[in-house]
């Protein structure tokens, strides 16, 4: 395989078909990243997600992230806590397939850092032929909602977050 690599954190391989793989800079090893995966969440594509194209409009992507991680969130129980919230600080997002209208995408989502008040998440998104069609990443931080100020994870929230 042959590698090359150019703006934007990617990196492109050439498959021993010739067929050119594109991976995100934040992803070592796609089987082994995509393995350690073990909550998901699946999301119909509606009509009304699409473009004059008839694919997913690249904008809905990031409320199923949104979705998938409010409902990780909640499953951990570290959502709807009084004073504190999650808030994005940053957030991307790699296409490597189009979806869809009907189609039914499987949203996977884990913690890669837990760091004092933010934590790095990661995202894989599958369709139904499970063919990866985005991979992407973020920071939440934890801010008091009064202030406006980071507030440090608990040592029983990190424990959370780190599936402990």
């Amino acid at each position: 395989m042959n590698r090359y690599s150019f703006h934007g954190g990617w990196s492109e391989t050439l498959n021993k078909e010739g067929g050119i793989i594109v991976k995100a800079n934040y992803i070592e090893d796609i089987q082994t990243w995509a393995s350690d995966f073990t909550f998901s969440v699946q999301v119909p594509v509606r009509f009304s997600e699409t473009d004059m194209f008839g694919h997913v409009n690249n904008t809905v992507v990031f409320t199923y992230l949104e979705y998938a991680r409010i409902e990780y969130l909640n499953a951990i129980k570290l959502m709807n806590k009084e004073g504190n919230i999650p808030v994005v600080a940053d957030i991307q997002c790699d296409y490597i397939r189009q979806m869809y209208f009907g189609e039914k995408i499987t949203i996977y989502v884990k913690i890669a850092r837990v760091g004092n008040s933010s934590v790095d998440i990661h995202y894989l998104g599958k369709n139904e032929k499970d063919e990866i069609v985005f991979t992407a990443r973020g920071t939440i931080v934890q801010i008091n909602a009064k202030t406006g100020k980071g507030v440090p994870f608990t040592d029983e929230e990190k424990q959370l977050l780190l599936g402990k």
